[in-house]
């Protein structure tokens, strides 16, 4: 293969186990596994990556962040708190539809981190990335719109990062989109009905 700049390489190692582990499970995605599924030398890995537990909090941070585009991809400035929001539910589930083994991925790898005490920091993160993307986007919505939210915006990220959760566990287990789009249109109305916002 041919010598890649190091964050490059990274990537490709991000994408790699990406696969590996959507198609095979968490477990499936060692080294080994890996760097076959890359094309790539186990040296290559440990050039890029201290350990598999740092490739694995890269990817995290890297399907949190095609979440959050999904979510925010075509924004309206017209729409409202509300109207936005649910744009914004909109664009998460319908990746979520098209990407199912990367939210049930997620969702392996958070209940595997709480089994074990070397892992339960990346269960952490995890959950601070979603805090950290659902935080930009309420803060996003709300410059958009010109209003305020009345409510403590880490109070509200947590409880939206609490209804996506469920929505997107019922999907995987049912795979009812119509269903769940009309629980997340019926929760981000009460959410916002809740938030009480105000002008800016």
């Amino acid at each position: 293969m041919t010598r890649l700049p190091v964050e490059e390489r990274r990537a490709a190692l991000v994408d790699a186990a990406l696969r590996v582990m959507v198609r095979n499970g968490l477990a499936a995605g060692t080294t080994r596994a890996i760097v076959s599924e890359a094309g790539m030398s186990l040296a290559s890995f440990h050039y890029a990556f201290a350990s598999r537990d740092d490739l694995l909090r890269e990817l995290v941070r890297g399907v949190v962040g095609r979440e959050f585009a999904a979510a925010t991809s075509g924004m309206p400035a017209d729409a409202g708190l509300l109207g936005c929001l649910r744009h914004a539910a909109a664009g998460y589930l319908e990746h979520l539809a098209r990407e199912p083994g990367h939210e049930q991925l997620m969702l392996e790898l958070t209940m595997h981190a709480l089994r074990s005490p070397t892992l339960r920091p990346l269960a952490r993160e995890q959950y601070r990335a979603y805090t950290e993307a659902a935080t930009h986007l309420l803060d996003q919505v709300a410059e958009l719109t010109g209003e305020q939210w009345a409510r403590p915006v880490p109070e509200l990220a947590r409880l939206l990062i609490t209804l996506v959760d469920g929505a997107t566990t019922t999907w995987l287990v049912d795979r009812d989109t119509a269903a769940t789009r009309a629980v997340l249109d019926a929760g981000i109305e009460a959410f916002v009905a809740g938030a009480a916002v105000r002008p800016a």
